[in-house]
């Protein structure tokens, strides 16, 4: 039991560096697919949204999909699918073929960043206590494997359609590999001996359903929050503290480090503390240090202040996605869907949001929003208290690490 719960871990960790590659791989390609297919930056925001909106489709499909035909079928396929159309942008030479090539793609990714977490809620579920942070960590290294693939291949003369389908294709193979470790079902609570350590899926007499939705509302806020810190944060540095170019880049650096190392550690300590601890001092931390970005005219502030930001925020997405999942086991996959699809409604408006708030104050000053956004998630973590004991603590679960 235990050495097959092990494999299935390791495949779960797989199937999120396959993921975060593949959507790495096609961010590190943008410059190169834009001068193709020949398109202004602001035509690319335009259909950078179709992307978008092909995840969140995808989303809403393979969620219920994965409850009916189960994770070990919906999560290899997504990740086929996502790996054979990661091509199809590199193909594009027209602004039309590229939003039909970006809708497929994104569907396919978020097809599969869903199945994924819904096969992540099982893993969980039959250890018996916190892993779902550990998983998020590894979409971050997926991300950087990218990056060192696309610049070696770069470097070794290989055009952007070469290298994007050679990961593609690998990804496939790897995908395909990792199929016989996935757990063919959700575990069964006696299995876990947590069937009496799971509380009612209800919150203030909402039914699990309102409650998978506060967390979707929650889920947009903190993703509203990352997603503006991925396209702002440089941008802060450069505009309004004066750092140069390279100096600037760090700031997001500084933030993706912290976010990283934030969700490798936060499994530890949702175990010791809980998940509400971990989203509600999460949510402040992240308040603190958005604020202090905001406000802070030394460029030393800046860098503390996306650190802090960035692990505050790490382990907040995790705890959201684990919860919904384990709301009503037999529904995990539609309401990680519904969770997940709304965060990233989030992530994608949130560069948007601040980019129209500039209109109207200083960009520093429009960080402000992200401070309430921050304070308000932590004022609603409380919806996570039912669910802090659904996964056992580490010293009375039936399988150790």
């Amino acid at each position: 039991m235990e050495r097959s719960l092990l494999g299935a871990r390791v495949a779960t960790y797989v199937y999120f560096v396959l993921c975060g590659t593949l959507m790495g791989a096609w961010v590190v390609h943008i410059p190169a697919v834009e001068e193709r297919v020949g398109v202004s930056h602001a035509t690319l925001g335009g259909l950078l949204v179709l992307l978008g909106l092909g995840a969140f489709a995808g989303m809403q499909v393979a969620g219920p999909l994965t409850d009916r035909l189960g994770t070990r079928v919906v999560v290899p396929a997504t990740a086929v699918l996502c790996g054979a159309s990661l091509v199809l942008p590199g193909l594009a030479r027209d602004p039309w073929t590229l939003a039909g090539a970006l809708l497929v793609f994104g569907a396919c990714n978020g097809g599969l960043d869903v199945s994924m977490n819904a096969h992540a809620v099982h893993v969980e579920k039959a250890y018996g206590r916190p892993v779902m942070s550990g998983f998020h960590a590894t979409f971050s290294v997926g991300g950087v494997l990218a990056a060192l693939v696309a610049a070696g291949a770069t470097s070794a003369g290989a055009s952007p359609v070469v290298t994007m389908a050679a990961i593609g294709a690998a990804s496939i193979v790897i995908a395909l590999v990792s199929v016989r470790a996935l757990m063919p079902a959700a575990p069964a609570t006696e299995e876990t001996g947590s069937e009496e350590k799971t509380p009612s899926p209800t919150v203030g007499g909402r039914g699990s359903g309102g409650r998978v939705w506060l967390l979707a509302v929650l889920a947009l806020m903190v993703m509203l929050c990352e997603g503006a810190a991925n396209d702002w944060s440089a941008l802060h540095l450069r505009d309004v503290l004066g750092a140069s170019t390279s100096t600037a880049a760090f700031a997001y650096g500084t933030f993706a480090a912290a976010m990283t190392i934030g969700r490798l550690l936060a499994d530890r300590v949702v175990t010791r503390f809980g998940s509400m601890a971990v989203l509600r001092h999460g949510a402040i931390m992240a308040a603190v240090g958005i604020t202090l970005v905001a406000l802070g005219p030394w460029m030393w502030a800046a860098f503390a202040g996306w650190a802090l930001f960035g692990l505050g925020l790490s382990g907040t997405v995790p705890q959201l996605f684990s919860a919904a999942g384990h709301a009503d086991p037999k529904a995990a996959g539609a309401n990680v869907s519904r969770v997940a699809g709304l965060g990233y409604v989030g992530m994608l408006a949130g560069p948007a949001v601040i980019g129209w708030l500039t209109h109207v104050v200083a960009l520093n000053h429009t960080f402000v929003l992200l401070t309430l956004l921050c304070v308000t998630t932590a004022v609603g973590a409380g919806v996570l208290r039912t669910n802090s004991d659904a996964v056992p603590r580490s010293e009375t679960a039936g399988v150790g690490r």
